[in-house]
């Protein structure tokens, strides 16, 4: 390991025990704008350790009550949504088991899902109607998993139900994560026997990370069919990457 390296992971360790230390002994008495603006700088610092600069796109300003769906790259995708616009996500179950992270994503308030546990996902779509009726942001990502860059997997409609009970808006965001020539960047992609760790290192000691975040048009969740939401939200995140979709 050379001396840059090190000395990028030292940081990062250190910056996992200060979140550890907020989430102990701040967020059980901080109040929900609080903890926000945490998860937020916390988020944004992360980030700047990994060396991975966000860019907002042009698009639709992003909603302060809204059911955020996005395409599923990274583990880095929930930390550069936070870093913007901080959510309660819902997320499977594995990122539970991610050293250290797992436990900070989930004191945020992330809520996992296991894999085709028909139980966990009636009791989390009722938290998602309830925290939407309490008009929080909440988002997922309907892919299920992750998908290397240029591919676009199939939307799961389930969640979708969510804002429809809730009467609550549908908005999409694209992610995509590209190098200083604009192509997808080759440290990213986390899929196939990449594990956690390898990813964490490749990202640190690769070149640096443009994340580029797109909001886009809200799509209205009121009177509408889950599968209808899935489907319009896959076609406009897909329209805003510039890949083709993936057929159902």
């Amino acid at each position: 390991m050379n001396i840059r390296l090190g000395w990028r992971l030292a940081r990062l360790i250190l910056h996992l025990l200060q979140g550890l230390a907020t989430c102990a002994l701040v967020f059980p008495w901080a109040g929900a704008r609080l903890r926000e603006g945490l998860v937020r700088r916390w988020s944004a610092r992360l980030l700047r350790i990994c060396r991975v600069e966000v860019e907002r796109q042009s698009g639709a300003a992003a909603l302060r009550h809204a059911l955020i769906v996005s395409n599923h790259i990274s583990w880095l995708d929930i930390f550069v949504i936070n870093s913007l616009h901080p959510c309660r996500f819902v997320a499977k179950a594995e990122i539970r088991a991610w050293p250290v992270l797992g436990w900070l994503v989930a004191q945020a308030g992330t809520v996992f899902i296991a894999r085709g546990s028909r139980r966990d996902l009636r009791h989390i779509f009722k938290g998602l109607v309830d925290a939407l009726a309490q008009h929080q942001r909440v988002a997922f990502f309907p892919e299920g998993t992750t998908a290397s860059q240029g591919n676009l997997l199939p939307f799961h409609a389930n969640l979708f139900e969510a804002a429809i009970d809730a009467k609550a808006p549908v908005q999409p965001v694209a992610l995509a994560y590209v190098d200083r020539s604009g192509g997808w960047h080759p440290a990213v992609d986390y899929t196939g026997e990449t594990t956690f760790v390898d990813s964490i290192l490749r990202i640190i000691g690769g070149e640096p990370v443009i994340a580029r975040v797109s909001c886009l048009a809200p799509i209205e969740g009121a009177g509408a069919h889950r599968r209808e939401l899935a489907q319009a939200a896959h076609a406009a995140i897909a329209a805003a990457l510039g890949v083709v979709e993936s057929a159902e």
